[in-house]
């Protein structure tokens, strides 16, 4: 478990030294059957929180069905006393009172609609508001005679103890024995403070142990799949990796925040191992909205999923769900093993990237504006990654509603010709002279799709 110093080398900038990292960690660290696409996600987290109700959730699952969603999740609130963040972590028993019958109904519901099925856990926290922490409280990672400060109402455990570990290690062997449970969201909602085992330093000691726990899951449920989940993107590492197959990359679900947090990801980490979400028109972190475009177009470049309720969702909401889970699925092919690329733009509030297949045959480009241009016109994007030599037919996938000219209309918004007529380009052109872009306002993008003719 002594990781080897990681020494890539690497030319051609970051984009060199991006496409290095992820063609080491794609032969050597994934492990994910090569044919099997990553399915799309509904997690229940941002849709009801604690709130949980069998049968609404048995009506979430199949609105999720219909949406085009191949994988449901349950997240936090399943569990004995657990109703809101303050209790429960720990007590890693079913809560009867909310489901009375059991998971299995639920479980077998979503399988019926062709959906996996996926659950949350933390085993490594505790509330001091836990029948474990009043039968054990001697089980947390702290320093003697030291009340360590909580964080989110919850103290870490310590997995040195052997108790502890056996434990956890038979609750969540339980959970996924007992139940036809296809994929984990294993989440750690707080960091490490002044952590100690028999008054001696003990953070690489519990992150050991973690590592121990979780290789003993992986290899007793070989079939689940387990995300890495940390109040988002708080362990997001290639050692963890090994062991679990993505990352959520923040709990900050919002567009706009996401467009920079995913980028910044990309460099380390390639597109299928990063949760991508779509979340509420309105998002819970930050209160702002956006159109269910931009939202969309921002998760496509993931591994995509939706985090939010179905059932109270508007047809327009809906519709756009519908279309982006489709669009992801006709492009991850290309997205999940293709070569990405970062533009750069002279204009700071403009993100252009995209994903180029192995054999550059199919590519697909997203161009996100974050907020007002710096300047009048915007800067043509000059696509890489191309055959310089080969032709490519340019579409248009997706794109806000741009006024041009006429009534209502601005001269300035003037389409480009390739975005209203059907074009054929050498990949030189493209990569040399470019595309012309619009002006697109603060917090839209759009998406264009290139294939070899």
């Amino acid at each position: 478990m002594d990781a080897e110093p990681l020494r890539q080398l690497f030319g051609a900038g970051l984009n060199g030294m991006s496409q290095q990292f992820h063609r080491y960690l794609r032969e050597q660290i994934i492990r994910f059957p090569d044919n099997k696409p990553r399915p799309v996600h509904l997690n229940t987290w941002e849709g009801i929180y604690f709130d949980h109700d069998p049968q609404y959730i048995m009506r979430m699952a199949d609105e999720a069905a219909e949406l085009g969603v191949e994988r449901f999740i349950i997240d936090d609130g399943w569990f004995k006393g657990r109703n809101d963040d303050w209790a429960a972590l720990g007590d890693w028993y079913l809560d009867e009172e909310k489901y009375p019958d059991g998971l299995t109904p639920v479980i077998d519901h979503v399988k019926s609609l062709g959906m996996e099925f996926g659950i949350w856990v933390e085993p490594e926290m505790i509330n001091p508001n836990s029948d474990l922490y009043r039968a054990h409280p001697d089980w947390l990672l702290a320093l003697p005679g030291y009340t360590p400060i909580p964080g989110r109402h919850q103290f870490v455990l310590n997995l040195n103890i052997p108790e502890a570990f056996d434990y956890l290690l038979e609750r969540m062997s339980w959970l996924l024995g007992e139940h036809a449970v296809d994929y984990v969201k294993w989440d750690m909602n707080r960091e490490l403070v002044q952590p100690a085992h028999n008054g001696k330093a003990a953070a690489d000691a519990q992150t050991r142990q973690f590592y121990r726990l979780l290789d003993t899951l992986v290899a007793r449920f070989p079939h689940i799949e387990f995300e890495s989940c940390s109040s988002g993107g708080g362990r997001i590492d290639y050692e963890v990796l090994k062991r679990s197959h993505r990352f959520w990359a923040s709990d900050n679900n919002d567009a706009l925040e996401r467009s920079t947090i995913q980028r910044g990801m990309s460099y380390f980490f390639p597109p299928e191992v990063m949760g991508a979400h779509i979340g509420n028109r309105r998002c819970h972190a930050t209160f702002r909205q956006h159109s269910i475009a931009f939202r969309g177009l921002t998760a496509l470049f993931g591994h995509m999923g939706l985090e939010l309720d179905p059932v109270t969702a508007d047809e327009q909401e809906r519709a756009g769900y519908r279309k982006y889970a489709a669009l992801h699925k006709q492009w991850r092919d290309v997205i999940h093993h293709g070569v990405q690329w970062r533009i750069d733009m002279p204009d700071a509030t403009t993100l252009a990237h995209g994903v180029v297949s192995e054999d550059r045959h199919r590519a697909i480009f997203l161009v996100s504006q974050l907020a007002m241009p710096d300047y009048t016109l915007m800067a043509p994007l000059r696509v890489a990654g191309l055959d310089a030599g080969a032709r490519y037919e340019v579409t248009l996938l997706d794109h806000p509603d741009i006024q041009i000219t006429g009534e209502g209309g601005h001269t300035m918004r003037k389409l480009p010709e390739w975005m209203t007529t059907p074009q054929t380009v050498s990949g030189e052109w493209l990569q040399q002279a470019g595309l012309a872009l619009p002006v697109l306002d603060p917090e839209s993008a759009i998406l264009i799709g290139l294939q070899r003719v």
